[in-house]
């Protein structure tokens, strides 16, 4: 396969990346952001774009792709409603109309949260511009779409996200998650089953258009 990872700096994306290196049906992966990603691998190549909104002039590096894992994102904290949507709603869709229109067999799985609105009309700001994204994601027009909504996502392998309200929260949490695992099972997953689950979601296709955490850790297994 041939995939394409968005946010591969991230905590979920990092996940991904790993996963799709570690996997030998994986043959190539391009990883796009406003950034390099850091990692050196003989399956990677990059695709730096400071403009997100804009693939004039890269249609080619986006043609002939399999999957595309969109794993970027923000925290909505501080942010007006217009600038968590520019990154949440407006790259997202982006992307998926140039990779819809180069790859149009390619399968797109969205990476949002437990408790995203589909509905689109609720009072959280950033479950309603995530239901919205959700949705215009599933109506485009992928043979294949799917949106992954995790509860919580323990990281492994040394990942550490990126927002450090995260990173202090998952220290405190630590100690506790033998008893988490035990006590909400499906409402837990990994940053490994998240990239294993994207894959045999590529590979096989999913039972349903929108998983939570149980059903991306059934589909990892």
């Amino acid at each position: 396969m041939r995939v394409i990872v968005y946010g591969a700096t991230g905590m979920v994306g990092q996940g991904v990346l790993r996963e799709c290196l570690e996997a030998p049906d994986v043959e190539a992966v391009l990883v796009v952001g406003r950034g390099p990603c850091g990692v050196t691998d003989p399956k990677v190549t990059e695709l730096v774009r400071t403009d997100l909104l804009d693939y004039a002039g890269v249609e080619a590096r986006l043609q002939g792709c399999d999957a595309c894992f969109f794993c970027l994102g923000v925290s909505s904290a501080g942010l007006s409603e217009a600038d968590y949507q520019r990154v949440t709603y407006d790259f997202t869709l982006a992307a998926a109309r140039a990779l819809l229109a180069q790859s149009p067999d390619l399968t797109f799985v969205f990476v949002s949260g437990e408790g995203a609105d589909s509905t689109e009309r609720g009072r959280t700001m950033w479950a309603r511009v995530k239901g919205k994204a959700e949705n215009a994601i599933l109506a485009l027009g992928f043979k294949r779409a799917y949106v992954f909504r995790p509860a919580f996502i323990e990281a492994l392998h040394g990942i550490k996200s990126r927002t450090r309200s995260y990173r202090v929260l998952y220290v405190v949490l630590r100690p506790l998650l033998p008893l988490l695992r035990r006590a909400m099972p499906d409402r837990m997953t990994t940053t490994v089953n998240m990239g294993r689950a994207m894959l045999n979601a590529a590979r096989r296709g999913a039972p349903k258009a929108v998983l939570r955490s149980k059903d991306i850790n059934e589909l990892a297994a």
